[in-house]
């Protein structure tokens, strides 16, 4: 085919749009919160046992969105709940990576531990959850490190010195972090909560883990 010209006719460039058209293009919520999943999604993959059963309605609460921030809405009371297994799920739950599981371990694993009687309830499965909390403080990302971390302060507050007995383990991961500086201030936070609630015996048990640590007493 040639021009008025004389010359052939070049083929116009198909523009973006057009060679796009027919494929589903990114969301600007994509760019914004690239790890957020469909938790109804049954093809979805798993990262530890809370988000298979959160997907299948094993977990008595779920994420109601606000306009400023979201919450939990419990099923049932969370007072009457029995914390096993439910602790133990929602403590694995701390190493999630894609919202709203993220949002909904870490919640639920706080509001459970500041119920009535938290700490007698969650004493006999302290050892899964102390295990739960251990993999989530050992996970090289960032945000389920952190969470490791306001999980292990929940977890103190609640039951006091009887995580003492599971601490060396715990310690030895927050002493790994505690030489990098971007986690010294928060480390340094939850070992004196650790203390504050673990007594003389959780201070020891501190300092021979991290030397350069000080008491709140001192």
């Amino acid at each position: 085919m040639t021009s008025s010209f004389g010359g052939p006719v070049k083929p116009k460039p198909r523009s973006a749009g057009s060679a796009g058209k027919g494929r589903s293009q990114p969301k600007p919520s994509d760019r914004l919160n690239p790890k957020t999943v469909n938790p109804f999604n049954g093809t979805a993959k798993h990262e530890t046992a809370f988000s298979a059963m959160y997907t299948n309605g094993g977990i008595p609460c779920r994420l109601m969105h606000g306009s400023v921030k979201h919450k939990l809405q419990w099923d049932t009371p969370p007072e009457v709940l029995p914390f096993d297994p439910l602790l133990v799920t929602l403590a694995e739950g701390l190493r999630e990576t894609k919202h709203p599981y993220t949002f909904v371990a870490m919640i639920g694993f706080q509001q459970l531990l500041e119920v009535d009687r938290a700490g007698d309830k969650a004493v006999p499965v302290l050892p899964r959850v102390a295990a739960a909390v251990r993999l989530a403080l050992a996970s090289p990302e960032q945000e389920v490190f952190e969470r490791g971390l306001a999980g292990l302060t929940c977890l103190s507050t609640a039951v006091g010195p009887a995580l003492n007995q599971h601490l060396k383990s715990l310690l030895s991961y927050l002493s790994k972090r505690m030489m990098e500086k971007k986690y010294r201030d928060d480390v340094t936070k939850t070992l004196q909560h650790l203390e504050q609630n673990g007594g003389k015996e959780c201070l020891s048990m501190i300092k021979s883990k991290v030397p350069t640590y000080c008491s709140i007493h001192s």
